[in-house]
């Protein structure tokens, strides 16, 4: 007789075996952490697999370690610190018979500010993000090579310090970890007994998946209201695995994603063009419909915990805010560029806010205080 896995249960025993070796930041954490150790078993049921990315300002925080337990849980694991985009793309056209669930310890080496971009490492990463999109390179020797595509769908985790590039944690679930306060107690993780049953774990985690393949190839879930595009492929296949699973899993699901991204957009600042925006209305153009260039300079350079000071060397000035500006569009499709402005009896270059209402809108997070823009005073602008 078959057994019939608890898929609810399952899962509770997943999320109570990384809380005895972990310490997450959230609730959300340790939900989006179980979910995505189910998905790495269910990779063939999803058009997308979002990254793991255990992340921290500072040694000592557990990055490491979460990672160690999440090897335990997923199938045909593949530790890999330093290791280079050829090697890994190899490794998922499957040279050992099967795709491998990728983690990569000690990121920041990669990608980090002394390590400068790791342009083929990253296009890697950001290929096996989505079905479907074979990494190309050219094999044989001298003038007997040929094109071959090599398939980097795949799930991967990272850990590391500091930031990743956008790209990636776009595509990722971010989890920032912290060091344990006094007060958080975590087992110590003795790898000769807790490997084996985190793996015991995943076998049976690997007959669920089995069970509910076919029921999570063809669902598509609900996602939370305001949740699309990039955080939709994230969270779609965890979504799915929850509302396979039953139990309170569903609901837990969908408040980990509300919390979850709602973080992410926090911590995103965007584009420097968007931060540019950003600042303008929240803090520069707030309330006042236009403004003369100098002043904008002035209020910019002021702001606290703005780049805007110390440009390269030297503030933001006249004419990169024009170039920058220039890149977006007003509501009719015009470039948006400075505008005389009259004041005290002389006319100032300067901007005016409906030139850049519908950069705002399309651009930039909603503001803090209202989810939406209020239309802008145009009766006095000229």
């Amino acid at each position: 007789m078959t057994e019939i896995i608890d898929g609810a249960a399952l899962l509770d025993e997943v999320e109570a075996f990384h809380r005895r070796f972990n310490v997450f930041p959230t609730e959300a954490a340790y939900v989006a952490v179980t979910l995505w150790d189910a998905h790495a078993h269910l990779l063939d049921a999803f058009d997308s697999t979002p990254r793991l990315a255990f992340l921290s300002p500072e040694p000592g925080s557990g990055k490491s370690r979460a990672l160690e337990v999440v090897e335990t849980l997923v199938p045909r694991s593949m530790a890999a610190v330093d290791a280079s985009a050829a090697a890994l793309f190899r490794s998922v056209s499957g040279v050992d018979g099967g795709r491998p669930t990728i983690l990569f310890d000690e990121i920041d080496t990669i990608f980090g500010p002394k390590a400068g971009e790791n342009e083929q490492l990253r296009g890697f990463i950001n290929a096996g993000h989505t079905r479907g999109r074979p990494m190309y390179r050219c094999v044989g020797d001298g003038a007997n090579q040929q094109v071959q595509g090599f398939p980097s769908f795949c799930a991967l985790a990272v850990a590391g310090l500091g930031y990743l590039p956008d790209t990636i944690m776009t595509r990722s679930v971010i989890v920032r970890m912290r060091r344990r306060a006094r007060n958080e107690r975590v087992e110590q993780f003795r790898t000769r007994i807790h490997v084996r049953e985190g793996n015991e774990i995943r076998d049976r985690l690997a007959k669920w998946a089995e069970a509910v393949q076919e029921k999570v190839t063809d669902a598509f879930p609900e996602l939370p209201e305001g949740v699309t595009d990039r955080p939709a492929d994230v969270w779609e296949p965890l979504i799915a695995i929850a509302d396979a699973a039953g139990g309170d899993w569903p609901d837990r699901a969908r408040k980990a994603c509300t919390t979850m991204v709602k973080a992410s957009q926090a911590n995103d600042k965007g584009s420097i063009g968007i931060r540019l925006l950003t600042d303008l209305r929240d803090h520069v153009l707030s309330g006042i419909d236009r403004l003369p260039t100098v002043a904008i300079l002035d209020r910019l350079n002021a702001l606290d915990d703005a780049p805007w000071a110390d440009m390269g060397g030297k503030p933001l000035d006249s004419r990169r805010l024009s170039r920058m500006l220039s890149e977006y569009v007003t509501t009719d499709g015009d470039p948006v560029a400075s505008r005389n402005i009259k004041t005290g009896g002389s006319v100032l270059k300067g901007y005016y806010a409906t030139d850049l209402y519908d950069a705002w809108q399309r651009y930039c997070p909603p503001p803090p205080e209202s989810p939406l823009l209020p239309l802008p005073d145009t009766a006095h602008v000229g």
